[in-house]
């Protein structure tokens, strides 16, 4: 692992660009504190007049503004090392800040919700600076069937540092506490596997390289089960009691109400994976024929077929690759992304001691959209570039056309752009291939990405749904019946053509995502809608481009369903995931007529 002083800062986040030292950090602390000490007075003269209401709702989103960028700067710092007390300490401090927050505004929504329908609307008509909080207001009053009493609201407020804490304690076990062994690499020399590393080493050639890569990272988690177990029983324990508090039928049914969506279309992306297996099992049976092995093994699943072009790629190559990718969008878009990865410190590259695992984009109205890598210059690591710069710019438009307070687009439609963005690359890649080897591998690349992000990204959906419904009927989930159940929907997804080697039953340790209720489906709902996006850019060009940068402008000015509908895509229809289904077994179809062809 490289030191960060051996890396050159045009890979490294300038965070001084947030805060430019401690003192500046705690500047803003003390300007929250005092918001969060004063606050308390808007109770009596919140519902007094329309500027009364106006006012209490300015220094609430200021407040609010304030405590994302503390926790951004925090946030941000404790993910290039985990060990870092120093960061700890201040995730920690902001924590308690925005549970302050939570009590000392325990009384904004109840308050809206009280206040009667005729008076709401001659209050925005008297006081025209409202109209930016009318979105707000009304997604509050959306939630009246699920508001407390007054003194319960107050209680659960002062409850706010209590709870999210799960996702902090399982970051710092698995990137900074466990060590899961070291193997011999394809040279023979000592590699130390860690979460980071780990899934460059399954697309090792090597096959003896593969196999202990996962004997050994299993192994581990093995040892670890039960504090995983308990870990996660809590986290689902959490978001279980707090629906049932609320009233909602299920942790389920109050997810999809709070991103405006209905468990209908959860469960519809479920039923749809179910009913398309028989395509994910075609993708694994020719995967095991071109291997040539007798057993398709879960350590097998991701070498690519095509050795001969898998080449690295530079990270400089990797973003001119994706700038190639997205001039489609045209000038404004082109030139922010490209600004911001070679001018602004978007991104930080390279894997280090201690940074956390994985990749992300993560930023504030008042910070750049920041990206995490783990580069480790593979053609997945260009596509990760891709997707996250997808994720950065949805941000840079969604702040750009958006007051702050709306322009925080919510989990539903975060992963159309990054997925766009990855086929948009692929898709170009492919257009641009030069011989028959390089298209077989970006045709592999593609069909990856269909397996990963919709089949398993709906596997993990529907484990989660039914961990938590275990749960709300009264079920204690043990590590063993936890590994049990998810070991048997590994066996159902992967078919008879793939060996389920018993440590894969291990594997929903690994999954960070499951510390954040109902995420994963996302992924799965978002490359249907990206797909639908992608064959309506490259058939239809610049007029349909325009409604598609639209989309981005939305931020969180409409619903998840009402700013894809911007884009011309409706979710509550089946066909948008069962086109996606159809690209991949025309990809499947594709491939081996090319690679068997004379």
């Amino acid at each position: 692992m490289l030191k960060r002083s051996d890396i050159d800062k045009r890979y490294k986040w300038d965070l001084g660009a947030i805060y430019a030292d401690e003192d500046a950090f705690y500047a803003d602390f003390k300007k929250a504190e005092d918001l969060i000490s004063a606050f308390p007075e808007n109770e009596k003269k919140m519902t007094r007049d329309a500027k009364s209401f106006y006012q209490t709702l300015v220094e609430y989103t200021k407040m609010d503004a304030i405590i994302e960028k503390l926790w951004q700067y925090a946030f941000l710092g404790y993910s290039l090392n985990t060990a870092d007390n120093k960061f700890q300490s201040l995730q920690s401090k902001v924590r308690t800040l925005n549970s302050s927050a939570a009590e000392a505004t325990w009384f904004v929504s109840p308050y809206i919700l009280k206040l009667d329908a005729e008076v709401l609307e001659k209050w925005f008509f008297e006081c025209a600076e409202l109209s930016v909080y009318k979105r707000m207001v009304e997604k509050i009053l959306r939630s009246k069937p699920y508001t407390l009493s007054d003194e319960n609201e107050q209680l659960i407020s002062k409850m706010q540092d209590c709870f999210g804490t799960h996702s902090q304690i399982r970051s710092v076990f698995s990137n900074s506490d466990i060590r899961f062994g070291k193997i011999r690499d394809e040279e023979g020399s000592l590699l130390e596997i860690t979460d980071a590393n780990y899934v460059t080493t399954l697309m090792s050639q090597d096959r003896r390289v593969r196999r202990s890569a996962f004997k050994t990272i299993y192994k581990t988690y093995d040892a670890f089960k039960n504090t995983y177990a308990a870990l996660f029983n809590s986290k689902i324990k959490e978001t279980t009691t707090l629906a049932a508090v609320r009233g909602f039928e299920s942790s389920l049914s109050s997810s999809t109400f709070s991103d405006e969506l209905t468990p209908e279309i959860y469960n519809n992306l479920i039923d749809s994976a179910t009913r398309g297996l028989t395509t994910l099992y075609k993708y694994y049976a020719l995967k095991k024929k071109i291997l040539g092995v007798k057993k398709l093994h879960m350590y097998d699943l991701y070498p690519p077929l095509i050795e001969s072009v898998d080449r690295k790629y530079t990270y400089d190559e990797a973003i001119k690759e994706v700038l190639s990718a997205v001039e489609v969008f045209g000038d404004e878009y082109y030139n922010a992304l490209k600004d911001g990865l070679l001018n602004k410190s978007w991104a930080d590259v390279y894997p280090t001691r201690g940074k956390r695992s994985g990749a992300f984009s993560s930023g504030a109205p008042s910070t750049e959209p920041y990206i995490l890598l783990n580069y480790n210059e593979t053609f997945d690591d260009v596509s990760t570039l891709a997707h996250e710069a997808g994720h950065s710019m949805h941000t840079w438009f969604s702040t750009k056309y958006n007051e702050p307070h709306n322009s925080s687009y919510t989990l539903f439609v975060a992963e159309v752009a990054s997925t766009v963005n990855e086929l948009l690359l692929a898709h170009k890649k492919l257009e641009l291939s030069k011989s028959r080897e390089e298209k077989l591998y970006i045709l592999n690349n593609i069909m990856e990405t269909y397996k990963a992000t919709l089949f398993r990204q709906a596997m993990f959906a529907e484990f989660e749904r039914d961990m938590h419904a275990l749960s709300e009927a009264g079920e204690p989930l043990t590590a063993d019946l936890i590994s049990e159940k998810y070991y048997a929907l590994v066996c159902r997804y992967f078919g008879k053509d793939v060996v389920c080697d018993k440590e894969i039953a291990y594997e929903w340790m690994r999954v960070p995502h499951f510390y954040t209720s109902f995420y994963v489906y996302k992924y799965a709902t978002s490359i249907s809608a990206a797909s639908a996006i992608v064959k309506r850019i490259e058939t239809e060009g610049e007029a349909y481009v325009k409604k598609y940068i639209d989309f981005l402008k939305c931020g969180d000015s409409k619903s998840p369903i009402d700013s894809l509908l911007v884009a011309e895509i409706d979710m509550n229809d089946p066909s948008v995931v069962n086109g996606a289904i159809e690209d991949f077994s025309n990809c499947i179809k594709t491939f081996e007529k090319l690679y068997y062809e004379k």
